[in-house]
């Protein structure tokens, strides 16, 4: 593990969804004691996108001026996370990337399971999209992203706007993504004790998030048959989750398929390891997230 990393180890509390309330209470509690993330040269904004239920957002929007978006969808299993939470990844890749970054508040499991989360998302960027003049974008650059199960609601309503040649996506940034609910990869199966996420956190995860409906390709994009079409890709993975080997094999499958993507394996890194922002490699992580984002918006 990268030794400026390792020492953190230590201190990282056990992730445990099996009480989703209790994991909740743990999970907001450690984004409040993180250092608050600088919003200078940013206009926050809360608002409800009107959907059956209304989705509420919170709008990250430079100052300067953006000429894209980036629907952003947080990480945390589909069982915990918030707009609160997501302040600390929302906002730095606002002020990094230049986008106007739209956070998005989407229903948890096991209460609200599958499709609840998905739909809340495709409901966010159909609404960006219809509302891109009143955000200041571009409506033909308009991206979508997320953290770990995040990233899985990102690549999942990909897929839905281009099999409903719905809202046209631009770019998609994966980072960290869970994507297969199979959990049989090599590093699914041999991660047992990883920091942050392990075998039996992504198991209890898709439990609560599938509740009792069998896998399709919005809930599990790795189950997808049909890579084509899709837009550029950011895919990121740790050395160290669970998650690395079905991020590495869904990018290979974009590349096969004709879609253009950049690959980032960040040697000694763990799951979620950009939150330990005095790390060198944590902040080479976050940059370069930020930086793919900056590039796919600028044309």
């Amino acid at each position: 593990m990268d030794p400026e990393l390792e020492p953190f180890v230590a201190l990282l509390p056990a992730e445990d969804l099996g009480d989703p309330v209790t994991a909740r209470k743990n999970y907001a509690a450690l984004a409040a004691s993180a250092p608050a993330p600088a919003t200078e040269g940013l206009r926050t904004e809360s608002r409800t996108v009107p959907a059956d239920p209304d989705v509420p957002v919170r709008v990250y929007r430079p100052e300067r001026g953006a000429r894209g978006a980036l629907v952003w969808l947080h990480g945390g299993g589909w069982v915990m996370g918030d707009l609160d939470t997501d302040r600390h990844w929302a906002a730095r890749i606002a002020a990094a990337s230049g986008a106007v970054v739209i956070s998005v508040g989407f229903r948890l499991a096991p209460e609200h399971p599958f499709p609840a989360a998905f739909d809340d998302a495709y409901a966010v960027l159909a609404w960006v999209a219809e509302h891109a003049a009143e955000l200041g974008v571009d409506p033909g650059r308009i991206a979508v992203g997320g953290h770990s199960a995040g990233a899985n609601l990102a690549a999942a309503i990909a897929l839905r706007a281009r099999d409903e040649q719905g809202p046209q996506v631009c770019f998609q940034l994966l980072n960290e993504p869970i994507l297969d609910d199979r959990h049989d990869t090599w590093s699914a199966r041999n991660f047992t004790a990883t920091p942050w996420n392990n075998r039996a956190v992504r198991i209890a995860a898709y439990r609560h998030y599938l509740g009792s409906r069998p896998a399709t390709p919005y809930a599990a994009p790795a189950r997808a048959a049909d890579l084509t079409g899709l837009s550029a890709a950011y895919v990121a993975t740790a050395e160290f989750d669970p998650n690395r080997d079905e991020g590495i094999a869904y990018a290979q499958r974009l590349l096969q398929s004709g879609v253009s993507v950049e690959l980032r394996q960040w040697p000694g890194t763990f799951h979620g390891s950009q939150a330990i922002l005095s790390a060198d490699v944590s902040q080479r992580q976050l940059a370069g997230m930020c930086e793919a984002v900056r590039r796919a918006l600028a044309g």
